[in-house]
């Protein structure tokens, strides 16, 4: 087995986005700063409620997915299709956007802590236009498995452990996303095969924890995307007190992107058609 290492930090950076939601972006603040097939990662978090209580009001999107983690807090998703879920601790939703879905995601609480990750994946030019589709995700139907200090949810992927292969909630797709939350005791560790040739990232969001590789280990900076290399298995290893972490990879799509804020296509001319058909009122039809 190949270790992957750390090969570039992207510190998140504090910024807003829907009605004024507090959030932290790290892969995706700007064009030169994503990783394919990921074209953003958000990590939100607060316990002040001017934070996070005007959510995100009804926006359109086209030619992607997005991913919302939930893992604290209550967040109501609605859409054109007439979709309502809602999300509470641990639980995910999957949107596909394809060619064109507006929804909105409010906040279900007044006061408390809301926290949780957004991640957008791309989708190939082949997909981009595909009926939208929603999933709403339990947090009892995400796969779990425990091992010396260690705890995995596998919310996306599929994971070639030594007895046995773990499905995660989502599996499948062109992209093979891969999508685990690891929580280490002070001082385990752990090794989750990743796929040669897909692009993975790590996001260390509590407690310290580093990348081990060779003998030698790099530690993690938190509320960052660490880019990996190349290899077949990442191995994690928290430090004097307990962590956990986002691991994420994916097979790369390898095609142009052109993006217009809630819109990710292929070319400009298909983006000034994502708005004309918005303006018009053909982006869902």
């Amino acid at each position: 087995m190949t270790s992957r290492t750390v090969q570039r930090v992207i510190p998140a950076l504090e910024t807003s986005d829907g009605a004024g939601v507090r959030i932290k972006r790290s892969l995706g603040q700007h064009p030169s700063v994503r990783l394919d097939p990921y074209l953003m990662l958000d990590e939100f978090g607060s316990d002040q409620p001017q934070d996070y209580i005007a959510g995100f009001p009804a926006h359109p999107h086209r030619g992607f997915e997005t991913v919302t983690y939930m893992i604290e807090g209550h967040m109501l998703h609605e859409d054109h299709l007439g979709n309502r879920g809602h999300l509470r601790n641990g639980g995910v939703q999957w949107m596909t956007a394809g060619r064109g879905i507006v929804h909105s995601e409010m906040p279900q609480q007044e006061s408390g802590l809301m926290r949780g990750f957004q991640l957008w994946l791309n989708l190939p030019s082949s997909e981009k236009m595909q009926p939208a589709g929603y999933r709403d995700i339990q947090p009892e139907d995400i796969p779990q498995i425990h091992q010396k200090g260690a705890t995995l949810k596998l919310i996306a992927g599929s994971l070639n452990l030594a007895e046995s292969t773990l499905e995660g909630a989502v599996s499948g797709g062109s992209t093979r996303p891969l999508y685990a939350d690891v929580q280490l005791e002070a001082g385990a560790d752990i090794r989750i095969p990743v796929q040669a040739g897909h692009n993975a990232v790590v996001y260390l969001y509590e407690g310290g924890a580093s990348v081990v590789a060779d003998s030698e280990s790099k530690s993690l900076q938190g509320s960052a995307a660490s880019v990996l290399t190349d290899g077949d298995e990442v191995h994690l290893r928290a430090g004097d007190q307990p962590a956990r972490l986002l691991v994420i990879a994916g097979k790369p799509i390898g095609e142009p992107i052109v993006q217009y804020g809630p819109f990710v296509m292929n070319t400009r001319e298909e983006i000034e058609q994502a708005l004309q058909d918005y303006r018009d009122g053909r982006l869902t039809a």
